[in-house]
C-alpha cells in the first residue's frame, strides 16, 4: 500500500514538471496540460484518485497550497508599480467585483436553475482570477507594463477577497438564510477581515524586522518563512474560520514594501515551490471530476461562461476606469483578460463536499461548473489576447532591442553605436565596475545574473527581440543562449567566439549545437576585436550610395573593416555572421570596426 502511494505521488510531481514544461515550450499557461493530464488520470483513465490517495489529508494540503501561492504572488506586488493607477485596482476589486458577482449568480440561477443561494456561491468563487493563470498569460501576450501591472495586482489581490466572500455565503447557506443568518454572515465578515489584517500585519511587521536585522541565518530564511506562513495561516483560521488566506496576503504584501529587508531568496524559493504546488493542486482537483456531472450541465455552462466574459467582465472594467487616465483600447485589453485559477478551484472543491455533507441539493455541480469556467477563460484568452493587444495597439513595441551579455570594452561600443542608431539596448554583467562603466557611457544596465530568476522578475525586455553574448567566458554565452533561445527564438541569439580557433573547435561545436549563431565571421574572436579596440580602433557607420559601393567601403580600408551589421533603407538591422553573408547595396549603412592605421597596415 505505502509503495502504491509513494509511486502515486512520484507520478503527479514527474507528470506535473512535465506539463509544465510543454506550457513553456508552447508559450501557453500551464493550467491548461495539468487539467488535460488530470482528467486523462482520473475520470478517464481512472488511474488517479485523489480521495483514496491523501483521505483525510487532501483539503489540508488543498488549504496550505493556496496560502503559499497567494504568499508567494503577494511577495511581487511592490506599490511604486501601480503608481498612479491604485484607484483603479481598488475599484475592479471592490465595485467591479459586486457587478462581476451580481450578473454571474442571476445568469448561473436562470440558465441552469440553482437555488439562489448556491447561484451566490459559485458567483463568489468565480469573481477571482489569479496569479497562476494571469501570469503566463502576461508573458505571452506582453501587454504594455500599465495594463500588465493592473492585471497583476487584481489577480493577487482578489484571491483572498473573492474566498472570503465565498466562505459568507456558505455560512449564509448553513445557517439557514433569513434575517438571523444574514446577522451571522456580517459578524463573520468583520471577524475574517480583522483577524487577517491583524495577524498578516503583525506577523509580516516581526518577521521583517527579524530579516531586516540579520537575526536569522541565511540557510534559515527559506524555512522559517514557510514555517511563519503556515503558522500564520493556521492561526488566523483558528481565530476566523477561512481568514487564512486574507492573513499571507497581507503579510506578503507588507513584507514585500518594507524598507531594508531582502526577499529576493526567499522569493525565489518561493516560486519554485508555487510551481510544484499548483502542479499538484491542479492534477490532483482534476482528477476528482465526474464526467456525468458535465453532462449535467451540458451547453448551459458554455452560457455562463459567455456572459461572465462578454457581459460581467466589460461592464466591471468600464466601472472601475471611469474618469481614470486609461485610454480605450488599455480599457478593452482588460476588458477581455480575467482567467479563472487555482484559487477558483480549491475553494469549489471545498464547498461543494461540505455543502453535500449538509444535504444540500445540486452542490455537486459547484466544481464541474467551476471547472469549465476555468477551462474555458484560459483557453480563450491565452490564444487571442495576444492578437487581439496587437490590433489595440496595447502590446510592447516591436521587439527590435538588444539584450547584450556583458558589459566589457566592446560590449559598451557596440551598445552605444547600435543607440546611434536609434535601437533599443539593454546590458548585463555581474561585474559592478564594468556596469558602472556603462552607465556612464549613457547605457542602460542590468546589474545581476541575466539568467537568474531575479533576472526573469526584474530583467526590462520591453522592445528587445535579440540577445548578443559577448561575455568573454565560453560557459556564460552558452548559458545565455540556453535560457534566451526560448524565450527570443533560437534566430534571435547570437554569440561571439572567446578566443582564437579553427571552425571545427569543440567550443564552435558546442555553440552550433545551442543554435547559437556566431557573430562577425569564424576568423573574428573577442579576443581579436577587444585588443583592436584597446589600440585605438573605431565603430563607425558609413552610408552606401550609388558612386560609393560596398565594393569602393572595403577597397578604401585595405579589406581589413570588420563588418559587424549594416541597415537597409527600413532602418532594419541585420548581423553579419559565419552562418549568413550579406552584400549591403546603395542605400545602405554599414557598421564596422575600424582597425587604426597602423593595424590596417
Amino acid at each position: 500500500m505505502n509503495e502504491s502511494i509513494t509511486i502515486a505521488l512520484t507520478a503527479i510531481i514527474v507528470l506535473g514538471c512535465i506539463c509544465q514544461w510543454i506550457a513553456w515550450k508552447v508559450k501557453l499557461p500551464a493550467i491548461i496540460f495539468l487539467l488535460l493530464s488530470g482528467i486523462l488520470a482520473g475520470p478517464v483513465f481512472g488511474i488517479l484518485q485523489p480521495d483514496l490517495l491523501l483521505g483525510d489529508l487532501l483539503f489540508p494540503f488543498v488549504s496550505l497550497s493556496v496560502a503559499v501561492i497567494l504568499f508567494e504572488g503577494s511577495l511581487t506586488l511592490k506599490f511604486r508599480e501601480i503608481k498612479g493607477m491604485g484607484r483603479v485596482v481598488w475599484n475592479m476589486v471592490s465595485y467591479g467585483m459586486l457587478i462581476t458577482l451580481c450578473i454571474t449568480t442571476l445568469v448561473t440561477h436562470w440558465a441552469i436553475g440553482l437555488s439562489w443561494n448556491l447561484s451566490l456561491l459559485f458567483g463568489a468563487i468565480s469573481v477571482v482570477t489569479g496569479p497562476t493563470v494571469i501570469v503566463p498569460i502576461l508573458r505571452t501576450v506582453r501587454p504594455i507594463a500599465k495594463i500588465a501591472n493592473i492585471l497583476r495586482w487584481e489577480g493577487i489581490v482578489i484571491d483572498p477577497i473573492g474566498a472570503s466572500l465565498a466562505v459568507l455565503v456558505y455560512e449564509f447557506i448553513i445557517a439557514g438564510g433569513g434575517q438571523e443568518a444574514l446577522g451571522h454572515t456580517m459578524l463573520t465578515f468583520g471577524l475574517i477581515v480583522s483577524a487577517g489584517i491583524l495577524i498578516g500585519s503583525a506577523t509580516g511587521y516581526l518577521f521583517g524586522l527579524l530579516l531586516k536585522n540579520h537575526l536569522l541565518p541565511e540557510y534559515l530564511h527559506n524555512i522559517s518563512t514557510l514555517a511563519i506562513v503556515f503558522g500564520a495561516f493556521t492561526l488566523s483560521n483558528i481565530v476566523a474560520h477561512e481568514s487564512g488566506l486574507v492573513c499571507v496576503t497581507v503579510m506578503g504584501i507588507l513584507l514585500t514594501n518594507m524598507e531594508g529587508v531582502d526577499i529576493e531568496e526567499i522569493l525565489d524559493f518561493k516560486e519554485s515551490l508555487s510551481i510544484l504546488l499548483i502542479s499538484v493542486l491542479f492534477i490532483m482537483l482534476a482528477a476528482r471530476m465526474d464526467f456525468a456531472e458535465f453532462q449535467e450541465l451540458g451547453l448551459k455552462a458554455l452560457f455562463i461562461l459567455l456572459a461572465i466574459q462578454f457581459v460581467a467582465r466589460p461592464l466591471n472594467i468600464m466601472v472601475s476606469c471611469y474618469r481614470s487616465s486609461l485610454t480605450w483600447p488599455e480599457r478593452h485589453m482588460l476588458a477581455w483578460i480575467a482567467p479563472r485559477g487555482i484559487v477558483a478551484a480549491a475553494v469549489s472543491a471545498l464547498f461543494a463536499i461540505q455543502l453535500e455533507n449538509h444535504g444540500v441539493n445540486d452542490a455537486h455541480l459547484l466544481v464541474p461548473l467551476t471547472f469549465t469556467i476555468i477551462t474555458g477563460t484560459v483557453l480563450l484568452q491565452a490564444t487571442t489576447a495576444g492578437f487581439i493587444a496587437k490590433r489595440l495597439g496595447v502590446a510592447e513595441p516591436e521587439p527590435k532591442g538588444f539584450l547584450i551579455i556583458g558589459a566589457n570594452h566592446l560590449a559598451i561600443a557596440i551598445g552605444k553605436v547600435l543607440e546611434q542608431n536609434g535601437l533599443r539596448v539593454l546590458l548585463a554583467d555581474t561585474d559592478w565596475e564594468k556596469t558602472a562603466k556603462a552607465k556612464l557611457a549613457g547605457l542602460p544596465i542590468y546589474f545581476g545574473n541575466p539568467m537568474s530568476e531575479h533576472a526573469d522578475r526584474h530583467l526590462d525586455l520591453v522592445g528587445i527581440g535579440r540577445m548578443l553574448a559577448l561575455a568573454p567566458k565560453t560557459n556564460v554565452n552558452t548559458a545565455a543562449i540556453m535560457h534566451y533561445r526560448m524565450e527570443l527564438g533560437a534566430n534571435n541569439v547570437f554569440v561571439i567566439k572567446t578566443k582564437p580557433g579553427n571552425e571545427n573547435s569543440d567550443q564552435l561545436k558546442h555553440i552550433t549545437k545551442r543554435r547559437g549563431q556566431t557573430l562577425f565571421g569564424h576568423e573574428f574572436d573577442y579576443i581579436t576585436l577587444i585588443s583592436i579596440l584597446n589600440s585605438g580602433g573605431e565603430i563607425r557607420t558609413t552610408k552606401l550610395t550609388t558612386t560609393f559601393g560596398f565594393k569602393n567601403y572595403r577597397e578604401q580600408h585595405n579589406n581589413k573593416a570588420i563588418l559587424l551589421f549594416t541597415l537597409d533603407p527600413k532602418d532594419r538591422l541585420h548581423i553579419f555572421t559565419a552562418e549568413r553573408s550579406m552584400v549591403p547595396d546603395s542605400g545602405w549603412s554599414v557598421i564596422s570596426l575600424i582597425p587604426p592605421p597602423d593595424n590596417e597596415k
